[in-house]
């Protein structure tokens, strides 16, 4: 990425200081709208994840440039690996599920990786209209 911004908020209970800070670097980035609420979304979505599934410690990283908006959801504890993303929308009926699901389809690009013993969920906004599903 270049000219490169980069910030980080370390995930905590406090899930209103997080969805604002995002809020505010989406926006700074050029995110505006719909695509700026969905990404907030999906991104509280991978922070309660890290809560309530993971280890309840990670990180939350935004990075941009002029191309893309990138912000990574990382669980310290590891527990969550590729293969837990949702190829499809989990069966009517099903409690659990849809957090991972919803994030596949709020973003441009929505991954799970394995980084030594942590789990990082990446998601992804493209800034031009262009570039955006």
């Amino acid at each position: 990425m270049h000219d490169q911004q980069c910030y980080r908020w370390p995930i905590s209970k406090d899930l209103v200081g997080l969805r604002r800070y995002l809020h505010h670097h989406a926006g700074r980035a050029g995110l505006v709208g719909m695509r700026r609420i969905d990404l907030v979304l999906a991104a509280h979505e991978a922070v309660i994840n890290v809560l309530e599934h993971g280890g309840a410690t990670g990180t939350l990283i935004v990075r941009y440039d002029t191309q893309a908006l990138t912000v990574d959801i990382v669980d310290d504890a590891g527990r969550l690996r590729a293969e837990h993303a949702p190829r499809e929308c989990p069966r009517s009926g099903a409690v659990r599920g849809f957090g991972l699901w919803l994030m596949s389809r709020l973003c441009d690009e929505f991954t799970i990786n394995r980084i030594d013993a942590s789990s990082r969920v990446r998601l992804r906004m493209y800034l031009s209209s262009a570039s955006a599903r």
